[in-house]
């Protein structure tokens, strides 16, 4: 079975991209094994700390190769990606052995997914900025993206409420990346 590495950009587990990749979750099903990134404890890049590498960046790329695909489910913070998101793929970005940049990186050649959750331009600025690092770090971005415009529910109650049509472009993007793995 196909494994999937669920990549929620908010640190907020009520957040409304948290309920976006746990609505995915439930539509991929028992497709493919869907699990949750948690990245946390990671620290900021830093290469005085880079070799040997911490516990949690080995957790982190362990479980990024292990993982046929990602899919990353964020906020958009300033017309951008979060810090924390940056901070993540600045990591995976980097030789697994010091000195050793001919060796590619687990996130070389990783498929990608990218949907996104907010206001009014439902995080186009974000997964634009997304999709140049991911695809200059040389990751496989998936065109087919989605972006949700928040129901005013998301913004009051913390309740996201998706309409037919995203719902029914939620399962598109579902069909579709099951599809390419």
């Amino acid at each position: 079975m196909k494994k999937i590495l669920f990549i929620v950009g908010s640190l907020r587990e009520g957040s409304v991209n948290w309920q976006l990749a746990r609505e995915a979750e439930q539509m991929v099903g028992t497709r493919a094994e869907v699990t949750f990134l948690n990245y946390r404890d990671v620290p900021l890049m830093n290469q005085d700390i880079e070799f040997p590498e911490s516990e949690a960046v080995a957790r982190l790329r362990a479980a990024v190769k292990d993982a046929d695909a990602l899919w990353v489910f964020t906020p958009e913070y300033n017309f951008s990606y979060p810090g924390h998101v940056k901070n993540l793929f600045d990591w995976l970005s980097r030789p697994v052995k010091a000195g050793d940049f001919k060796t590619p990186t687990v996130i070389n050649g990783k498929k990608v997914a990218l949907s996104g959750a907010g206001g009014k331009m439902a995080t186009a600025k974000c997964r634009e900025k997304l999709t140049e690092l991911l695809t200059f770090i040389k990751a496989d971005v998936m065109e087919q993206q989605i972006g949700i415009v928040l129901n005013a529910e998301a913004w009051t109650e913390g309740r996201m409420i998706l309409s037919d049509e995203q719902r029914q472009a939620l399962k598109a993007q579902v069909e579709a990346f099951l599809k390419v793995l």
